[in-house]
């Protein structure tokens, strides 16, 4: 057998080998994706059972500040709709500095979900409509100028479910956590 010969037998078995490792290779990715879906649906459970959450912001003082508040679920991108009063602290604070986080806790499942992101005051009157509770008539008696939503876009999302065997890094207790944007990483 020349060199030639070799050389050609050598790719042609390389050739046929590479299908084999790029699906290999693709193994932590599937799973890294679906451990990412584990994460989100449990969140969404969580959510869905707690129901209340803590708004949290951050005073001009650079103290935190944090509420009770009675969101909506999230919507498919994970975004979170809340109403409140126009001339609240929240607001300001919000436009002040729009990072913010949201904590959810549920004591039946032994869990929490944070979910950090960025906030921003909404006054339209379509989505105003569209995240509208009959409960909260009481508190804004004139819907149109003392009703705003506040939208939180996730950029991290932890998750603890001792429950469900969710929990935290046993060393350091850093918890499983999903990141948001341009990385749709873990």
């Amino acid at each position: 057998m020349n060199s030639t010969t070799r050389l050609l037998r050598g790719l042609s078995l390389l050739l046929l080998m590479v299908p084999a490792t790029a699906s290999y290779g693709n193994v932590p990715e599937q799973q890294e994706q679906s451990e990412r879906s584990r994460l989100i649906a449990s969140a969404r459970e969580l959510i869905t059972t707690a129901r209340y959450c803590a708004l949290i912001t951050i005073d001009a003082k650079g103290r935190a500040q944090v509420r009770t508040m009675d969101p909506f679920p999230p919507d498919q991108n994970l975004v979170v709709w809340l109403g409140t009063n126009p001339q609240s602290r929240k607001v300001r604070e919000i436009r002040r500095n729009p990072r913010v986080a949201l904590y959810y806790f549920d004591a039946a499942s032994q869990g929490y979900v944070t979910i950090s992101g960025i906030a921003r005051i909404v006054r339209d009157p379509k989505d105003k409509e569209r995240h509208w509770k009959d409960e909260w008539k009481a508190f804004y008696p004139d819907r149109e100028k003392g009703y705003v939503l506040i939208a939180v876009t996730p950029e991290k999302l932890e998750v603890v479910i001792e429950k469900k065997g969710i929990i935290g890094d046993p060393k350091t207790w850093t918890p499983p956590t999903v990141r948001f944007g341009s990385l749709r990483k873990n």
